[in-house]
């Protein structure tokens, strides 16, 4: 089955939530073919650089598909129900490049990809923050989007090119077969005691080394770490969240 982008999408911060705190998160496609470099598409801004964006985050890819799973989890007239409404609206979960016929269960880490001109390498899921819950008007939307294992995937940029919407999404070489988005999912959130999985994933080569640190604290403590600073909204929010 041949993969082709559906949209290829930028962002600028702007003020998201009742509070104003500053996102990049809404994405919206671009016409023509840009340029994708080493940290990410030109003209697409991450705001806060300590936990968004860089070479090991450059790229967010996420599956079209899934918005049809949220349209039938949500009831007809929740307030951020519209980001799923239109036909085509991409860009509701920040992503940079859209797709349909391929998700967390069918890509591994270290894949690698032509996509246009540039060559990218998966090098993690993406792990869900408390922006979503302001990006969609509901609390338990980060947590929901953990649960469900719809995250979406990050790539790095092995080569610069260009790429646009209607380019072929081609998979160059696949060095771990065994290690699906969806399984590095399940171990980190589910299965989160699988000690031989854990010790694994510190020896990924291709895995981003803040996920395979998180792993070997895993396996020296014997505790999993805690995730709520990332996904439950802070009740006073500043710039330095």
């Amino acid at each position: 089955m041949q993969i082709i982008l559906d949209a290829v999408l930028v962002g600028k911060a702007a003020p998201l939530g009742t509070q104003g705190k500053r996102s990049a998160i809404p994405k919206t496609p671009v016409p023509e073919r840009v340029q994708i470099g080493e940290t990410g598409i030109d003209g697409d801004e991450q705001f806060e650089r300590k936990h968004h964006g860089g070479p090991e985050k450059a790229l967010l890819h996420y599956a079209f598909d899934h918005y049809a799973a949220w349209r039938e989890e949500w009831s007809a007239g929740h307030a951020g129900l519209e980001r799923f409404e239109a036909p085509g609206a991409f860009g509701a979960f920040g992503e940079n490049l859209s797709t349909r016929g391929i998700d967390e269960s069918c890509i591994c880490v270290g894949d690698v990809y032509r996509i246009g001109t540039a060559i990218v390498q998966v090098s993690q899921p993406r792990q869900p923050c408390w922006k979503l819950n302001l990006r969609f008007f509901r609390e338990d939307m980060s947590r929901r989007v953990q649960d469900t294992r719809r995250t979406g995937w990050y790539y790095r940029v092995l080569e610069p090119g260009v790429a646009g919407a209607g380019d072929a999404v081609e998979r160059l070489a696949r060095p771990h077969p065994e290690w699906s988005v969806d399984r590095l999912l399940r171990v980190l959130y589910v299965d989160r005691d699988d000690r031989a999985s854990l010790e694994q994933m510190t020896m990924l080569e291709t895995l981003t080394p803040s996920w395979r640190k998180t792993a070997a604290k895993r396996l020296e403590s014997g505790k999993v770490e805690s995730w709520a600073n990332r996904l439950d909204t802070p009740r006073s929010q500043s710039d330095d969240d």
